[in-house]
């Protein structure tokens, strides 16, 4: 079960839902739960393992099961599943729900939706969202922007230059995702999705220059609601006694929530052009992506390679 819960109004909205019956405002219902569940074997009357948290998901077969069913074999099962109070029963197909599907809805206060959508698309398209909104997440200081199709959590602390970068990379055709606070939330066990929070959203702090709302002075173009995180960037002050990495042959990594993150720390100094420098580390991720890797194939060329340490 998840720490953090939607309410049923929002996925009525972002599905496109008809309510058939509801006992009360839809966003007084919460979800609490990602999986879903097509009764399907609990309709015969076989309710192990079942769990009333899930939202209860109509088909066709589950449809057309029921209306070849006796009525009174029809209303005793119906009954036992809705006697269990599950968050929301959704019916696809815009299919037409059964007399008693909304009287035991009525009885135990379920609410009950449609969809035109099929079964597996209402399915894999609410569970999607699930896994977003209800998601493990983080809050963490930085900066997150799109750089060539990479989602690059720039951190460090207060006053080293992330915002200044991040401008710097929207005035070269990058996309904003989000200053200062950047939520970030595990979709996945090996996703990350980062965001900004809705109230500063699209927004920038410049010292001496104030806030600035970067969708309206580089257009609409310049912004992005979301990613998936590709690459941690920390952003320190140059320390003359610390080695920082000059060849990239090794991938270090950041934890996210329990994912590992590549990532890279780059020391800053005056003269150096961070805003090219991560366009640089962007491109050179997505590259090892893709299977290359510069400092192999150099050492190749020097005839090193057996030097190389797995």
């Amino acid at each position: 079960m998840s720490a953090f819960s939607v309410p049923l109004s929002k996925l009525a909205d972002m599905l496109n839902l008809e309510t058939i019956y509801a006992p009360k405002d839809l966003k007084d219902i919460p979800i609490e739960t990602a999986d879903v569940h097509r009764p399907g074997i609990v309709l015969a009357g076989y309710y192990q393992y079942f769990d009333a948290r899930r939202i209860q998901i109509f088909g066709m077969v589950e449809m057309a099961y029921l209306q070849e069913l006796p009525e009174g074999t029809r209303r005793v099962h119906l009954e036992k599943l809705f006697q269990l109070t599950p968050p929301a029963v959704l019916i696809s197909r815009s299919l037409e729900p059964l007399p008693e599907m909304i009287d035991f809805a009525q009885k135990y206060e379920v609410p009950v939706l449609s969809s035109s959508e099929t079964t597996s698309t209402l399915m894999s398209t609410l569970i999607s969202i699930l896994n977003v909104e209800l998601a493990p997440r983080i809050t963490r200081h930085g900066v997150f922007i799109e750089v060539y199709g990479e989602g690059i959590l720039i951190l460090g602390d207060s006053g080293v230059g992330k915002s200044e970068t991040a401008v710097e990379l929207v005035k070269r055709g990058h996309r904003l995702i989000a200053d200062d606070a950047v939520e970030l939330r595990r979709t996945s066990n090996r996703t990350i999705v980062g965001t900004a929070p809705e109230n500063i959203r699209h927004f920038i702090e410049l010292r001496g220059v104030g806030i600035v709302n970067v969708a309206h002075i580089f257009g609409i173009g310049s912004v992005k609601v979301s990613d998936k995180v590709d690459l941690v960037v920390s952003l320190e002050p140059w320390d003359r006694s610390k080695t920082y990495s000059r060849t990239g042959l090794e991938t270090d990594f950041y934890d996210i929530l329990g994912v590992q993150i590549p990532s890279t720390v780059i020391p800053v100094m005056p003269g150096r052009n961070l805003a090219v420098i991560i366009e640089t580390a962007a491109i050179n991720n997505r590259e090892k992506k893709m299977g290359y890797n510069a400092a192999r194939e150099l050492l190749a060329r020097l005839g090193l390679e057996n030097d190389i340490v797995e």
